[in-house]
């Protein structure tokens, strides 16, 4: 019998948003400036979009946050016990803060917020025409984590120490690195895993120092589509550690082209193998690294070798929405891995959750999954 999870398993800490979708028309997405289909970062010219989307028919409102997207998909594959992830994240004392909080406890997620009122609940209005999603997010309090006033408390602290596998996406190392570095070196030190995701090619570019001083206390590290469609720089350096300054996601269509930045492989699997050699903290665990690829196989260490992992099958005409795969993968890789399965079983789990997900608007899910 594999060992079943058990309460507060998992610990994630993240950007927690709350979602909020509706379906509107033209003349909504041309008085605001936006396109059918994008993602976009909300300006003081979106402000008032907030207030106006909740007044359409039909909202629906969803924890989100790509963090706190990934643990409550690994409570959904899991089902019972309750609770079995932790999330913490900042928000605002405001409305949308206490639906966020009943929408967390409603996907059984353990969620203990640092509440401050300097900041709004960070927001992400999925904006629906047709078949097109446009995303605007407000990150506002996501950005107002504080180590001192949240983590640091004991009661806090405990439910990490109670934790034995801890998940961070890359977004967070530019609210609190600290925050990140404490929970993953007492991951280290404790011989529990840590995991990690790249997230977004400008975290690699423009985060590179805090990036590099957590990625030795990485046991698991994922990476979504853009790490095949871009190039890597790995330079023969005498500071090993510098290399990983050199783990660059650039998306070419934005950045100089390759020759103009020395890049010397675009090859994914050698990618894979050099992440999985820089150096780490705890020897007992081998570095494994995941890079997903969309439709295209899911590229894994696995030991010494790189692996290729199909995904599932899917009928394009079937595929409603790819926004929360990445999230939806991780969360499945996660529900497997805390309850102790082998690698290649987080991966099927992953993939099982990406092909739920992407069938669905936004990251949301049946009630049951069907999993074997």
């Amino acid at each position: 019998m594999m060992p079943t999870a058990s309460e507060n398993t998992l610990f994630g800490m993240g950007n927690p948003l709350l979602d909020i979708s509706a379906v509107v028309d033209k003349d909504f997405l041309d008085k605001f400036g936006l396109k059918p289909n994008d993602q976009i970062l909300a300006e003081d010219k979106h402000k008032a979009l907030f207030d106006e989307i909740v007044k359409r028919s039909k909202v629906e409102y969803h924890a989100g946050g790509s963090t706190q997207n990934s643990v409550k998909i690994a409570q959904w594959m899991i089902q019972k016990p309750h609770k079995v992830a932790t999330f913490f994240g900042c928000i605002g004392t405001d409305r949308f803060g206490e639906i966020l909080k009943k929408k967390a406890e409603e996907a059984h997620v353990d969620a203990h917020y640092y509440e401050q009122n300097e900041e709004p609940t960070g927001t992400c209005a999925a904006c629906i025409t047709g078949d097109n999603r446009s995303l605007v997010a407000n990150l506002a309090a996501a950005n107002c984590y504080k180590k001192e006033k949240h983590l640091d408390l004991d009661s806090n602290w405990e439910l990490v120490e109670k934790a034995k596998v801890y998940y961070i996406a890359g977004f967070f190392l530019t609210v609190s690195p600290e925050s990140i570095l404490k929970v993953a070196k007492h991951a280290s030190d404790n011989n529990k895993i840590f995991c990690m995701n790249l997230s977004a090619p400008f975290i690699s570019q423009f985060f590179k120092e805090p990036l590099m001083k957590v990625m030795p206390y990485v046991d698991i590290l994922f990476g979504n589509e853009t790490v095949s469609e871009t190039r890597h720089v790995f330079r023969p350096l005498e500071d090993r550690y510098s290399v990983c300054q050199h783990i660059v996601l650039i998306e070419m269509e934005t950045m100089p082209k390759s020759k103009e930045l020395g890049f010397e492989t675009d090859d994914i699997a050698e990618i894979a193998k050099k992440t999985q050699n820089l150096p780490k903290d705890n020897a007992k665990r081998q570095r494994v690294v995941v890079f997903t690829q969309g439709k295209d196989d899911t590229v894994a260490t696995v030991g010494e070798r790189v692996t290729m992992f199909p995904v599932l099958d899917i009928d394009q005409n079937d595929i409603v929405d790819t926004n929360g795969a990445g999230d939806a993968f991780v969360g499945g890789f996660l529900s497997a891995l805390v309850q102790e399965h082998a690698l290649e079983e987080c991966i099927r789990a992953g993939h099982y959750s990406a092909n739920v997900i992407i069938r669905r608007v936004g990251c949301t899910f049946p009630e049951k999954p069907d999993f074997h």
